[in-house]
């Protein structure tokens, strides 16, 4: 599979119509909260509107110093590497509210978007080879009894590519189930958060994610080197520890 290039911003994971199988979810009627967050130092501003509180170093495989970022709205916090920027601008929220955040690291590279308050719709047209790397479920955010789940996917192999002008693989939180079978249709990340859909992740981009290996190596062999990675790791790590605020 060849590499992809100008890569549509991770908001195409958000087009109503783009990708998937089934509808989204309806509107949530309760909510999970999450564990109660480690003990963390005073707040400082982070950019935007949200706020970053600086917790002391955590001792895990993904080391460094981590923060607690809050969205605009207080309705959702996530933990990120201290040294990764979250812009956050009010300015920019669709009519109608909701929080948008975008993630990128040391250089500047988007890594991973959250956004809330959206109207999402798929139709599943055509079906493609797919595996997923892993999955975790995150019960922080269930609604109504849905569970949604953090997964890394693909679809496509080197025999049968992917849609048409469309990355082949992403990482992010969806409710959508573990596709039965070889085939499944495109990648369609979202969950239910209320008072519609939300998402948090990114299409697997070359150009922005860190991955060793010659550059040669087809897109889906690095996209799989992708996940042994740091980076990657600490990804996984922040998009999973995605939680109702307070």
């Amino acid at each position: 599979m060849k590499k992809f290039r100008g890569l549509l911003p991770v908001l195409v994971l958000a087009a109503v119509a783009v990708g998937g199988c089934g509808q989204q979810a309806g509107p949530p009627q309760s909510t999970t909260s999450a564990p109660s967050p480690p003990s963390l130092q005073p707040s400082v501003p982070s950019a935007g509107t949200g706020t970053t509180t600086t917790p002391a170093p955590t001792p895990t495989s993904t080391k460094g110093t981590w923060a607690t970022f809050t969205t605009a709205d207080g309705q959702l916090a996530f933990d990120h590497p201290a040294g990764w920027s979250v812009r956050d601008p009010a300015g920019e929220l669709p009519e109608g509210g909701g929080a948008f955040a975008e993630v990128t690291n040391e250089a500047g590279k988007p890594l991973a978007t959250l956004r809330t308050n959206m109207a999402t719709g798929s139709t599943c047209t055509e079906k493609y080879p797919f595996a997923e790397f892993e999955s975790q479920q995150l019960p922080a955010l269930a609604q109504a009894g849905t569970v949604p789940r953090f997964v890394y996917e693909t679809r496509g192999n080197s025999g049968t590519p992917g849609p048409d002008n469309t990355p082949a693989a992403a990482y992010g939180i969806t409710v959508s189930a573990a596709p039965d079978g070889n085939l499944a249709c495109p990648i369609f990340q979202f969950f239910t958060w209320p008072p519609t859909a939300a998402m948090f992740g990114a299409f697997y981009n070359p150009e922005n994610n860190t991955t060793p290996g010659s550059e040669s190596l087809p897109y889906l062999e690095q996209a799989r080197k992708y996940m042994d990675t740091t980076e990657y790791q600490n990804i996984r790590r922040m998009i999973t520890s995605l939680r109702p605020a307070g």
